[in-house]
C-alpha cells in the first residue's frame, strides 16, 4: 500500500528525529536515505566506501559494472525482506528503482545492476549446506557454483548446476539451467525441491509441490518476475568424479566435428551421462582460429563409447582426466575483466545449420580484424546439444514453464560470445554479434530449421526469451506474477531482467 505525500512527510520528519547518526551518512538519493534509516541501515554502502567499489568491480563483464546510488548487502532473508519492503512500500513510493544481483554473470548492462537507483547485492548470501536425510543441498543465491561443488565434495554428492565455476546460483536456476546432468535429471531448475521467496510486500513464502504450487512451477524458468529467491533446496546426485576436459583441434577438422556433433545429439538418449560443448574460437592472443571440444562424462569412467566419433577427429591438445566438478568447471570458464556480449539461438539438429553457424563466425573474425580498436579480443561460436531427452526428463519431474515439451525433434543451441577490452568498441562488437545471429536465424528459417526457443541465461537484452516459452506459459507466468506481486513492483521498479509485462 502506497503512503500519501502528507503521511510520508510526517514519517520522514519522525525518522529524521530518531536517525541523526545514520543521517550523517545521507546520500543524494531519498531511496538510499530511506534504507539508511531502516532496520538494515548498517547494510547500506555508499559510493565513497571500499565495499561499494569492490561490489561494482566484482561483476564478471566490465560493461555491466554500473554505479548505483547505493548498494544494499544483506546477510539474511530477513534483511532482504527489509530492503524490498523499504524500496517497494516506504515513504519513497514507487519512485525507487532497484536491481537484484546474485552472481553477477549477466552480460548486458542493467540486467543485474542499475545506474540511477539501488542494487540489492546478494553476494553475502552464499552458503551451501548438505541435508543428508532430505537428500538435498540448501543453496543461497550469492553462491558460485565452483564453491557449491567444493562444499559438497566431502559428502560424495553434487548437484546439477553451472558448468563454469564463477557463475552464480540465483540467476542460473531461475533461467532453467543447462548442466552436465540434464540428459539424466532434467534442467537444474527441475531439481529444485523448494524456493524461499521474498515477495514485494516483504512477506517470505515457500514454494514447493505442496505450498504455493503455482509459484513453484512459474519460478522454474520464469526468472525474477515474482520476487527475490533467497534459498533453494536442490536435489543432490551421488557423485565422486567425472571424466572430462578440453580437446583442442585445428579449424580444418570442422566438417568432421560437425558430423560428430549431430550424431552425438541424436544418440544422447542412449547414454545420458555424456555431455558436450563445441567451441570455435578466435583470439588476438593466439591469432588463430581454433576449435575445442569440452567432453564430460558424469561417471568415473574413461573413454566411454558415447564420444566415439570425437575420438577419431585429430587433436592438437587433450586435458581429459578424472576430475572433480570443482576442478573441471574451473577449467571451462572464460576469464573476467573484459567487456562482453552473448547472443543465442536454437535450431533443429542439422549439419547444414551448424556448418553455416561456423561459417558466419569465421566471417565476423574478418569484420572485427579490420575495424576493432581493442588490441585484446576473443570471439566464440559455441554449440550445445538440446535433445528431446532434456524436456522428457523435465516432464517426469513435474514440468516447468520453458515450453520445450512442444518440440518433437532434437535441437541444438548456438551461443555467439564476444569479449573485448576497449569501450570504444562496444557498439561494434554488440552489433557484429547481433548481425551474426540474425544471419543464422534467417538461414535456419529458409531451411525450416529455426526454433523460437531462446535460452534465457544466454539471452541479450535485444532478445525475448519469454516469448519462446509459448502463449500458454506466458499467460501462466502473467497470472502468477499478478497473484504474488499485485502492485507490479518487480515489473516497474526493477527494470533489469526479462519482464513478463514487456514480452
Amino acid at each position: 500500500m502506497r503512503l500519501t505525500s502528507g503521511v510520508a512527510a510526517v514519517l520522514l520528519g519522525t525518522l529524521a528525529d530518531y536517525g541523526q547518526a545514520k543521517l550523517s551518512a545521507r546520500s543524494a538519493d531519498p531511496c538510499c536515505d530511506a534504507l539508511l534509516l531502516s532496520k538494515i541501515g548498517d547494510r547500506v554502502v555508499l559510493p565513497n566506501v571500499k565495499s561499494y567499489k569492490e561490489s561494482v568491480k566484482s561483476y564478471w563483464a566490465v560493461n555491466v559494472q554500473l554505479e548505483p546510488n547505493c548498494i544494499v548487502q544483506p546477510v539474511s532473508t530477513d534483511e532482504v525482506s527489509g530492503a524490498v519492503q523499504t524500496l517497494a512500500n516506504s515513504i519513497t513510493g514507487d519512485s525507487c528503482k532497484f536491481a537484484v544481483r546474485s552472481g553477477g554473470h549477466a552480460t548486458w548492462p542493467g540486467a543485474n545492476n542499475i545506474e540511477d537507483g539501488v542494487t540489492i547485492d546478494l553476494s553475502n548470501l552464499n552458503s551451501t549446506t548438505y541435508h543428508k536425510g532430505a537428500e538435498t543441498a540448501i543453496l543461497h543465491p550469492g553462491a558460485r557454483w565452483g564453491d557449491v561443488y567444493k562444499a559438497l565434495e566431502p559428502f560424495g554428492v553434487t548437484v546439477p548446476g553451472g558448468r563454469t565455476a564463477p557463475v552464480g546460483v540465483g540467476g542460473f536456476l531461475l533461467g532453467g539451467g543447462n548442466t552436465f546432468h540434464t540428459a539424466r535429471v532434467g534442467f537444474a531448475t527441475d531439481n529444485v525441491e523448494n524456493f524461499e521467496v521474498v515477495l514485494a510486500s516483504g512477506r517470505v513464502v515457500n514454494a514447493n509441490r505442496q505450498t504455493n504450487t503455482d509459484l513453484y512451477k512459474a519460478l522454474k524458468g520464469g526468472t525474477g518476475n515474482f520476487g527475490i529467491v533467497t534459498k533453494y533446496d536442490l536435489k543432490i546426485i551421488p557423485h565422486d568424479k567425472l571424466w572430462g576436459g578440453l580437446v583442442g583441434h585445428e579449424n580444418s577438422t570442422t566438417p568432421q566435428l560437425v558430423d560428430a556433433f549431430v550424431n552425438f545429439v541424436d544418440h544422447l538418449h542412449e547414454d545420458p551421462y555424456a555431455s558436450y560443448i563445441g567451441m570455435w574460437q578466435y583470439s588476438t592472443a593466439t591469432k588463430q582460429n581454433t576449435v575445442a571440444s569440452a567432453l564430460e562424462y558424469t561417471k568415473a569412467e574413461t573413454h566411454p563409447p558415447a564420444f566415439h566419433d570425437f575420438y577419431h577427429v585429430k587433436n592438437v591438445s587433450d586435458t581429459m582426466r578424472l576430475a572433480t566438478m570443482a576442478n573441471l568447471t574451473a577449467e571451462i570458464g572464460q576469464p573476467d575483466g573484459y567487456r562482453d556480449v552473448f547472443l543465442t539461438g536454437t535450431y533443429e539438429n542439422d549439419a547444414k545449420i551448424l556448418a553455416r553457424a561456423v561459417k558466419i563466425h569465421d566471417s565476423k573474425i574478418d569484420v572485427l580484424k579490420s575495424q576493432a580498436k581493442s588490441k585484446d579480443w576473443t570471439i566464440y561460436a559455441m554449440f550445445q546439444p538440446w535433445p528431446k531427452i532434456f524436456w522428457e526428463q523435465s516432464v517426469k519431474k513435474g514440468g516447468n514453464v520453458l515450453g520445450l515439451e512442444r518440440n518433437d525433434k532434437n535441437l541444438f543451441q548456438v551461443l555467439y560470445d564476444y569479449s573485448w577490452s576497449d569501450a570504444a568498441d562496444d557498439e561494434l562488437f554488440r552489433q557484429t554479434g547481433i548481425d551474426a545471429l540474425k544471419e543464422l536465424d534467417e538461414y535456419a528459417k529458409s531451411e525450416g530449421k529455426y526454433n523460437e526457443y531462446v535460452y534465457l541465461n544466454y539471452a541479450d537484452r535485444t532478445q525475448n526469451p519469454l516469448r519462446g516459452y509459448g502463449p500458454e506459459n506466458l499467460e501462466y507466468i502473467k497470472k502468477v506474477a499478478e497473484t504474488y506481486d499485485p502492485d507490479g513492483v518487480f515489473q516497474t521498479q526493477v527494470p533489469g531482467g526479462f519482464k513478463i509485462t514487456q514480452e
